[in-house]
């Protein structure tokens, strides 16, 4: 490798990896990119319990987030909108109609007390130096709940990208209970513009779902978009309704918007069009159904890994456990250490040691002295005397030790032995204590603000090739070769739709299946054309006789096209030295050839059937069927079942008759 690709190699892996860790990709122990976390930290390093001008709190943030002001103002509002951290106050935009939200210095906001429950403890959070220096930001929160899952996210990296589609609060919340309890649980999308979402392929988050508007169509001559697809505004929803209606896919009159709190977009439909028959038509050809991709990828243990929405749930209730152990652990550790000083405080004063200081005359003599007079009293301390607890003791006024109440000073004491046994309890059924906690978080959410909006059902996709109307006639024009449903001279062979395919034969024996063109050039020699799906292709066998050009000897195959690639040319006969005289569609047929007659030569005649001869694959050569010379052939059989072109190759003598 040489030094250019060495540092190509370098430079490119640790800008990757920046991106993906530091800008895209959120952090599995508390749901947030990195600009989301510096927003909260900023909010709480802020908060006052009044509302903050999203402007200074945009400010204050880019001393932790050096990407510029606009990407800070994005992320806020999208945070805020998400209604789990952040109350807001004005306008953030309408995720419905998609109205941006305005500028930075008209609207405000705070933390909800929500937050602080769940994120905040400065004692429990690692910090690290911000990108100047100057100030420290946390790695991350020591979350409580799975917040990416409650919120979802999507970003793109250096090549991967992560989308997680938003869940019901509530709903986590039950689960990481079922968890705790070691009971089964599932989990759904559940989208603040609601619908209906179809779940059967999501598979724990690492699959799809598809989703569908709520349509009301009580009255027939009127429907009624009640609530949207999720990432759909009401504004693409139009636009994709009167797209449709502009082809052709829909009959409808007018469509107006009046969503504003609500969706309400009312279609009106043409004269003699109603509800129910266009139902279908909006699902295929609109925005009123979309599928969505989901790729459940998040920073875990310092790395991008791909986790199922059950195993980030799962992390999240034990992780649970361990911050809710580590905050009773500081507690205890606090309260012990009130409990010492007020032990210390109690015997300093009721045993009189301040008194043996008064004549002492340094600082040492002093310390001594204070550390003798409590050695009778080791017993009842929790822990052995410092210089700290010294320095503390020497601090209390004289005032204070007049004053003192030994009784109050027992009731203080007693009172955080009782707090103490009530930790002591916790961390015995840390579970229960969990549970207990987990409840809490639901009483703070309301259960009428986070009730779940989009409904869970299952419903089949409407394929767009299944409500296609086949109303476009497709013509061919022998004389210049084109064939299409755009063109205005030629034949009508049929009517298409334009998400039907078609195959095409040539008199030269070539084949092609194409999709149904506006305007095509496929030649003067056409043979045969016809409809190209899956069912009609199965039911038709086709019969070539095809000659070989020196000898005169005649072949014939019957085969079935099952199998191609689009646009790609086929031979239906051999390479080399053929050429195809006879294409038919009849499913059996009696071929009688006439010979030319010869000097010996007793058969004029000879019968051939069709049913005689096995159905191939259309790559298998034919079988030879006549070595003699032709004079004529004559084809007798059922009538066609498919359109077929009526000009044939001149050596054939046409006498189809139906039967």
């Amino acid at each position: 490798m040489t030094q250019a690709q060495t540092v190509f190699r370098e430079n490119f892996l640790e800008y990757a990896s920046y991106v993906i860790k530091e800008r895209a990709i959120p952090d599995l122990m508390d749901g947030f990119k990195p600009v989301q976390r510096r927003i909260i930290h900023t909010l709480f390093e802020m908060d006052d319990g009044k509302f903050h001008k999203v402007a200074n709190v945009v400010g204050w943030a880019m001393r932790y987030h050096p990407h510029g002001d606009s990407s800070i103002y994005e992320a806020l509002v999208n945070l805020a909108n998400c209604d789990l951290f952040i109350e807001r106050q004005g306008n953030f935009g309408n995720f419905m109609t998609g109205d941006s939200a305005a500028a930075a210095r008209y609207i405000e906001c705070r933390l909800l007390p929500f937050a602080k429950k769940v994120l905040y403890n400065p004692e429990l959070t690692q910090f690290v130096e911000s990108y100047d220096g100057r100030n420290t930001e946390p790695v991350f929160f020591p979350a409580k709940i799975p917040v990416v899952l409650i919120q979802g996210v999507s970003g793109i990296a250096v090549g991967m990208s992560t989308y997680i589609l938003p869940h019901n609060a509530f709903e986590v919340l039950d689960a990481m209970a079922a968890r705790l309890k070691g009971e089964s649980f599932q989990l759904f999308p559940d989208f603040p513009g609601g619908g209906i979402v179809d779940v059967k392929n999501y598979e724990d988050g690492r699959g799809s779902v598809s989703i569908r508007a709520k349509l009301n169509t009580s009255d027939p001559k009127k429907i009624t978009i009640e609530e949207l697809p999720y990432g759909t505004t009401s504004e693409m929803m139009i636009h994709s309704v009167e797209d449709a209606a502009k082809k052709g896919k829909l009959k409808i009159s007018s469509i107006n918007d009046y969503t504003s709190d609500k969706v309400n977009i009312e279609i009106n439909l043409a004269r003699n069009t109603y509800a129910q028959d266009i139902v279908d038509a909006l699902y295929a050809y609109t925005a009123c159904e979309t599928k969505l991709s989901v790729n459940p990828l998040v920073i875990k243990d310092n790395f991008p890994t791909i986790l199922g929405i059950s195993e980030i749930l799962e992390f999240h209730a034990d992780h649970l456990l361990v911050v809710l152990k580590a905050e009773l652990e500081l507690e205890k550790g606090h309260l012990l250490d009130k409990l010492h000083a007020k032990t210390l405080e109690r015997i300093f004063i009721e045993e009189r040691i301040y008194k043996r200081i008064e004549q002492k005359k340094s600082a040492e003599e002093v310390n001594k002295a204070v550390i003798s007079g409590f050695k009778p009293f080791t017993e009842k301390l929790l822990r052995p005397l410092v210089d700290d607890d010294v320095e503390r003791l020497l601090k209390i006024p004289i005032r204070r030790i007049s004053l003192f109440d030994i009784e109050k000073n027992r009731d203080e004491i007693d009172g955080i032995n009782a707090d103490l046994q009530e930790i002591e309890k916790k961390l015995a059924n840390l579970v229960g204590y969990a549970l207990s906690y987990l409840g809490e978080l639901k009483k703070m959410l309301g259960k009428e603000e986070h009730k779940r909006k989009t409904t869970v059902k299952s419903f089949e996709l409407i394929a767009i090739k299944e409500v296609a109307e086949r109303n476009l006639p497709l013509k061919y024009d022998a004389t210049n070769g084109h064939l299409g449903y755009g063109i205005k001279t030629g034949e009508t062979l049929f009517d298409v739709s334009s998400f039907d395919r078609v195959l095409i034969i040539r008199k030269d024996g070539t084949y092609q299946i194409i999709d149904a063109p506006e305007k095509e050039f496929v030649g003067k020699g056409m043979l045969y054309c016809g409809f190209a799906d899956k069912k009609t292709l199965s039911s038709i066998v086709f019969t070539v006789l095809y000659q070989e050009k020196t000898y005169k000897y005649l072949f014939l195959k019957r085969c079935q096209i099952t199998s191609f690639t689009l646009k790609k040319v086929y031979s239906l006969i051999p390479e080399g030295n053929f050429k195809l005289v006879k294409l038919s569609t009849l499913t059996n047929a009696e071929l009688m050839v006439v010979y030319k007659p010869k000097p010996g030569l007793r058969i004029l005649e000879e019968k051939f059937y069709f049913s005689d001869y096995l159905i191939k694959n259309v790559k298998a050569n034919g079988v030879r069927i006549v070595v003699k010379d032709i004079a004529s052939l004559k084809l007798r059989g059922v009538k066609e079942i498919v359109h077929q072109k009526q000009e044939e190759p001149t050596l054939f003598d046409d006498d189809e008759k139906e039967s």
